[in-house]
This record gives structure tokens, C-alpha cells and sequence, in this order.
């Protein structure tokens, strides 16, 4: 129950901030909502201490690898956060490592297979997600790389220092507390994430941008179909 509400906060939340003139000062908001909703529904999945340890380990895989990234430049890049997102730790948004943990779990419960198999899949789960952040984040100037890439401004670096890390995350993940796979509570708030990113790059966002909408869109939306269509055939 806590989870569905705290699920439609977020979305509340986010339909606020892509309908506001100013959105960023409601991206916090929406990160704070995303991670006790994805907590909460984990719990609902197997049980609260599991959740929370898992939650953990995504959490601070999540902020060593910016850490790492933003004194480094491994494994993403060069790139520098703003000081829009506050409180940050050592130059990284705390709200950030957050966002990690909170999508971490949705993308492990999402993907398909078994066993370390679905450990790739959900790797690969969570840096679709990635395709939509990195070019959101940037618009609302949230980050700067070094060099801008191809991909609206991302480089392509990115998205493979972003597998990598969720690599690490959900073999975590699956070894703390893979339970959470078995329940659809996880999949709906991963499903609502892609749908409600696509709407918002294909209409809401000014200007709009229907290549991201299609990217992002496809990438995540296949993996939410896929993830019903094995519920639905049980």
C-alpha cells in the first residue's frame, strides 16, 4: 500500500515538474519519491530488511561510480556536476545515488531470464533508462561533459560506463535480495518511468524531442512489454 502512494506521489510529481516553467526545482522531489516508492514495493516482493540491503549496495555502488567519474573521468567520461542539485557529497548530488538504487531495482525486476542471465538483462534494463536522463539532466543543466558526444550532447562513453556500472549493481542486487524479480510492483513503477519519459520528450518537455521519445521509448518500453507478457502468461 505505502508503495502505490508513494508511487503516485511521484507521478504527480513528475507530471508538476514537466508542466512547470522552471522543473528543476522539483527534480529532487521526484528522486526522493522514486526511491522510497521502488524501496517500498521491493519490501512488498520479499521483505523489508532484503529490500533495504539491496537498496544499500545499488545506493553506494551508485555514488562510487560518480565519484569515481567525476575525479576521474572512469568509466563514463569527463564531465562535472553543477551546483543546481544540493546537498552534495565530495561533488556529487546525493539525490543522485538515490536515483541509482531507486531504478536499479526496477530494472532487476524487469528483465528477463534467470539466474546471472538476468543480471545482464538488467544491466542493460537500467542503462536504456539512461538514454532519457543523461539528455534531461543536461538540458535542465544538472551536469557538463568535458566533450559533448552524438547523442544530444551525450558521448557514447557514457552509456558504456553505465552498463559497466549496472553490471556491478545488479549482480548486487541478485545476491542480496533477488526475490524482489517475482512481484509486479517493480515492473509497474519501471513501466510508468517509460511512459511517462516518453510523453514527456514526444510533448510536454519545450521543445519537445521526438528522437529521444523514440530512443528512450523503445529501448526501455521493450523491456516493460516483454516483462507483462511473461506475467500475463503464467
Amino acid at each position: 500500500m505505502a508503495g502505490s502512494v508513494l508511487l503516485a506521489g511521484m507521478v504527480a510529481a513528475q507530471v508538476a515538474s514537466g508542466l512547470h516553467p522552471r522543473p528543476v526545482g522539483l527534480t529532487s522531489v521526484v528522486v526522493l519519491l522514486l526511491a522510497a516508492s521502488s524501496l517500498a514495493l521491493a519490501a512488498s516482493a520479499c521483505s523489508l530488511p532484503r529490500a533495504a540491503a539491496a537498496f544499500g549496495c545499488a545506493a553506494v555502488i551508485g555514488y562510487a561510480a560518480e565519484l569515481l567519474g567525476t575525479t576521474t573521468g572512469v568509466p563514463f567520461g569527463a564531465y562535472r556536476y553543477t551546483g543546481v542539485l544540493q546537498p552534495q557529497l565530495a561533488g556529487v548530488p546525493v539525490v543522485v545515488a538515490l536515483a541509482w538504487a531507486g531504478m536499479g531495482l526496477a530494472a532487476y525486476a524487469v528483465a528477463p531470464g534467470g539466474g546471472w542471465t538476468r543480471v545482464v538483462t538488467g544491466a542493460v534494463a537500467l542503462t536504456a533508462w539512461d538514454l532519457f536522463l543523461d539528455p534531461q539532466m543536461l538540458r535542465l543543466g544538472l551536469w557538463v561533459w568535458e566533450q559533448e558526444g552524438p547523442y544530444r550532447g551525450v558521448p557514447l562513453s557514457n552509456f558504456a560506463g553505465w552498463l559497466a556500472v549496472s553490471l556491478l549493481m545488479m549482480a548486487a542486487v541478485h545476491t542480496v535480495a533477488g526475490g524482489i524479480a517475482g512481484g509486479t510492483a517493480l515492473v509497474t513503477l519501471y513501466t510508468v518511468m517509460a511512459v511517462m519519459e516518453t510523453v514527456g520528450f514526444a510533448f510536454v518537455f519545450e521543445p519537445p524531442d521526438p528522437l529521444i521519445a523514440c530512443f528512450g521509448g523503445v529501448g526501455m518500453g521493450a523491456f516493460a512489454v516483454l516483462a507483462w507478457r511473461r506475467r500475463w502468461r503464467r
